[in-house]
């Protein structure tokens, strides 16, 4: 379905979150030219234990699927079999990763499939040796290697792992689109897809788009830090609606922020937030029958003077 096709009609928002993102570190090993990861100058370079324990444990029982990572290369953080196994004290609990192949070894892939991985998305990004170099400043050799033994190996697995294999449509690529789509699908995935590059908020918009939004319904979102955010595309902390070092995560769910947020994205007002001002995502998305919901949006609550 087309995202002009597509028609919402509002959202309706899961009593607990469905997915919880933890960035247990904010390094990545690649530079891609088209991400926010480069510039960004979170501290501290690794999510203190405590911190990752925490959101896990807040939320133990009922159903998370955990992505444990954000803007970085999950892999790049040496205790994720640790996060792995901690998370799978939870029977409820489901895995996901998005990698970008290159240090899932497969030593490494061996730990993480014995541990038990829900789901893994690889983004390659190109076929010939050229695109990839430009899109990813990796090991051409060493990511197909990787991605190669991690299919296999899922594939044999006697767990239940679902793969999927991601390249960005860039622009004068088309023809190797179609060699890479041919090549992976004999690899074994369980899909292949074709992406298209998106903006996070901030890139070049100049004026707000005000139109609901469809991201924020069952997704939570951590920094390296244990501040949350509305949304996994705040590359900067423009919209902060909670710290897990103060809060629980479900009082951070539940709380007025994250709340005041919603009405206004529910209303098409996203020139009332920092973030999403200057957001363009779902532009073709046709909101012609969305229903805001009644009554008034709490409003900001009011920064503190600093004592002179």
């Amino acid at each position: 379905m087309s995202l002009k096709a597509h028609q919402p009609t509002g959202n309706t928002y899961a009593e607990t979150p469905t997915y919880v993102q933890i960035e247990t570190t904010i390094l990545c090993n690649a530079k891609c030219w088209f991400c926010p990861q480069n510039n960004t100058l979170r501290q501290p370079n690794y999510m203190e234990e405590a911190v990752w324990k925490k959101i896990i444990d807040d939320t133990r029982g009922i159903g998370v699927t955990y992505r444990p990572f954000l803007l970085n290369e999950p892999f790049f953080d040496k205790r994720m079999p640790q996060i792995m196994r901690y998370i799978r004290q939870d029977p409820t609990a489901r895995i996901e990763f998005n990698s970008n192949g290159s240090v899932i070894t497969p030593k490494l892939a061996d730990t993480v499939l014995e541990i038990g991985v829900d789901e893994i998305r690889f983004s390659v990004d190109g076929f010939t040796r050229e695109t990839f170099d430009e899109s990813r400043g990796l090991s051409y050799d060493n990511v197909y290697h990787n991605v190669e033994y991690f299919l296999k190996a899922a594939r044999e697995s006697d767990r239940k792992t679902y793969t999927e294999v991601r390249m960005i449509r860039f622009p004068g690529t088309e023809k190797e689109q179609q060699d890479f789509v041919a090549f992976w699908e004999q690899k074994g995935p369980g899909k292949v897809l074709l992406t298209d590059l998106y903006r996070y908020p901030w890139e070049g918009q100049t004026e707000a788009l005000n139109l609901p939004c469809i991201k924020v319904t069952d997704e939570m979102f951590f920094y390296v830090d244990g501040t949350a955010t509305l949304c996994c595309w705040d590359a900067e902390g423009r919209q902060i609606v909670g710290d897990v070092k103060k809060e629980s995560v479900l009082d951070i769910w539940n709380g007025k922020e994250l709340a005041r947020c919603r009405g206004h994205l529910d209303r098409g007002q996203r020139d009332q937030l920092e973030l999403c001002k200057r957001c363009d995502a779902y532009a073709g998305v046709d909101f012609s029958q969305w229903k805001p919901p009644a009554g008034e949006v709490e409003p900001a609550p009011k920064k503190k003077m600093a004592e002179g």
